[in-house]
């Protein structure tokens, strides 16, 4: 998921720290670090703040959730928001109490057992439409002396803030797409949603104007079934300030780069909560303020070269009749011919052959479109 590989990347900043010169840190490997991710909105939703703890080295990639803390956001007016734990270590605002407003200001206040932890005002930046959102088909392969061709497509998008006040912009993503199973079975259809884990990010404070032209999302390939059916994508824009942008900036950075601990050029990045109680504590993570705007882009076409996905289905053929027992957990019917004068039915032992829910939901989302 997209927030554990944000931890694994601000954990691994946590142990590289250096510029032009060669340094080791010393590191505790039994010291575990408090991990901040939060984010605020002027959108009418819940918000959340998750707090949780690194573990020592060797068991980086593990999460154990703060619970019990008290939790506050403070706009510049003093009034104190108190967030509500649930689930462990997921701390929420009430959306009927509590909404983000273009140019609030608001500070983030953590309390655990043993100290307590805040960030500076932040002030939320207003956010332009997102002026348009596309695709474009893109030739994958096309092999030699043969007319076989491969597509798949990138998705872009456009933005502009005529007022110059947004000068720093992030994005991200969720996908949804619909998929059938080439087989007459109960549970044929259904749609898989995935949230991204790519950091989308972008300055325009150098050029003339807060224009954003063709900056490219996501690249869909035809390795998946994505583009088989039809595919939707919703696109959220954040409005950020130049500290943030050049903490994801730095992340992302990081992200693309990291192998071994030594593949890279050190570097720092310093997030933007603090430890009242013990100054030099190291606080991982960012609490976000920012306005959002989102559009959504339907992908309803035909791509040259997409493989048949279930090729490897039809697992055997039983005449006569079916085995006594392991139908439905053991082998699944996908092709069912008992009306004919010598019954045969084609099964797989593979689940998600025959039953789509294996992967999505049957349910078809609210903002779905045609057929």
């Amino acid at each position: 998921m997209r927030s554990h590989r944000i931890i694994r990347i601000i954990l691994f900043l946590a142990l590289v720290v250096g510029c032009t010169v060669q340094f080791i840190p010393e590191v505790d490997e039994n010291r575990e670090l408090l991990v901040v991710e939060g984010m605020i909105t002027d959108q009418n939703r819940v918000n959340r703040v998750r707090l949780s703890r690194s573990m020592p080295i060797g068991t980086l990639f593990e999460r154990k959730a703060v619970m019990d803390a008290v939790v506050t956001i403070t706009d510049e007016n003093g009034i104190v928001t108190a967030l509500i734990e649930a689930p462990a270590g997921t701390y929420s605002t009430d959306s009927l109490q509590f909404r983000g407003r273009i140019g609030g200001r608001y500070s983030l206040n953590i309390k655990t057992n043993d100290a307590e932890y805040v960030t500076d005002y932040i002030e939320m930046q207003p956010v332009p439409q997102v002026n348009s959102l596309y695709y474009e088909k893109v030739l994958i392969t096309a092999a030699k002396d043969s007319n076989d061709m491969e597509e798949g497509c990138k998705i872009y998008v456009d933005s502009y803030d005529p007022t110059g006040e947004c000068l720093y912009f992030r994005w991200d993503y969720s996908e949804t797409w619909e998929y059938r199973i080439p087989y007459n079975v109960v549970n044929k259809t259904c749609y898989v949603t995935e949230r991204s884990d790519e950091i989308l990010v972008k300055n325009t404070s150098m050029y003339s104007q807060a224009r954003v032209s063709k900056y490219p999302v996501v690249f869909l390939t035809n390795k998946s079934d994505r583009l088989k059916e039809k595919y939707s994508i919703l696109v959220n824009q954040y409005s950020l300030n130049e500290s943030e942008y050049e903490f994801w900036e730095n992340v992302r950075k990081i992200s693309q780069n990291v192998g071994g601990l030594y593949d890279i050029t050190p570097m720092a990045v310093s997030g933007n909560i603090r430890c009242t109680t013990n100054p030099e504590e190291v606080v991982l993570g960012y609490f976000s303020v920012s306005a959002v705007t989102e559009k959504r882009l339907f992908i309803d076409d035909t791509f040259l070269g997409l493989p048949l996905f279930y090729t490897y289905c039809a697992t055997d053929t039983v005449v006569g009749m079916l085995p006594e027992t392991g139908l439905n957990t053991d082998y699944w019917v996908i092709e069912d011919y008992s009306d004919e004068p010598l019954p045969f039915w084609v099964i797989t032992t593979f689940r998600e052959c025959a039953d789509c829910t294996t992967r999505g939901t049957k349910e078809r989302p609210p903002y779905w479109i045609g057929d």
